[in-house]
């Protein structure tokens, strides 16, 4: 799917602006009226990021941000307002917020920051597919070869593998070669790395 902006915000007038701006460089740029109708819209494959407003009649910005966070959506959030304080922008920061942006703001700043989001986007999508690339191998491991895997992964000799599942040394070094096949790693340093980019001890 390609990268676009989501705005939403109640003020009809400040939308059209955000979408002329947005537009003017190229961008996509999808307009909402109210966080109702971005949720009756969102799904998890969208991808870009999100503008919001702060304060808006069904349903503020900042709670639909707690919202989507809820549905473990990934979309970089860009929250603004005309009613800035420096306790919100902590808040928001804290709640995970991509970042936080006063009106009226600048439009060279605005832009940056939106350009900024997508790319943060991209870069986050491509390491989980990374991830789910190595969990997608990890999974084709047979409960033996999951075993040797976590002794690989101390560094444990075959020798001592092989007497501690019972096994020979032979059978032991068959499930690594196995292993080291199906992950698509050349070497016990490049095993590791997977491992730790999945999160396996």
């Amino acid at each position: 799917m390609q990268p676009t902006v989501y705005v939403v915000d109640d003020d009809k007038l400040a939308r059209e602006s955000l979408e002329w701006l947005i537009d003017s460089v190229g961008l996509p740029v999808i307009t909402f009226e109210s966080c109702q109708a971005f949720l009756g819209y969102y799904n998890r494959n969208l991808t870009g990021c999100l503008v919001l407003d702060v304060r808006m009649p069904d349903i503020s910005g900042m709670d639909l941000h707690a919202k989507l966070k809820q549905q473990n959506c990934t979309l970089p959030v860009i929250i603004m307002t005309g009613h800035a304080d420096v306790d919100m922008a902590v808040r928001a920061m804290k709640a995970g917020v991509y970042d936080f942006i006063e009106k009226p703001y600048n439009d060279s700043l605005m832009l940056e920051r939106i350009q900024s989001a997508i790319a943060f986007d991209l870069d986050n999508r491509k390491a989980q597919e990374r991830i789910n690339s190595v969990k997608e191998r990890l999974s084709t491991l047979t409960p033996r070869e999951q075993e040797v895997l976590h002794y690989v992964l101390k560094s444990t000799a075959n020798k001592v593998i092989a007497a501690e599942l019972g096994i020979s040394i032979k059978t032991v070094e068959l499930h690594r070669s196995n292993l080291m096949s199906k992950m698509k790693a050349s070497s016990v340093t490049e095993l590791v790395r997977l491992a730790l980019i999945t999160g396996l001890d």
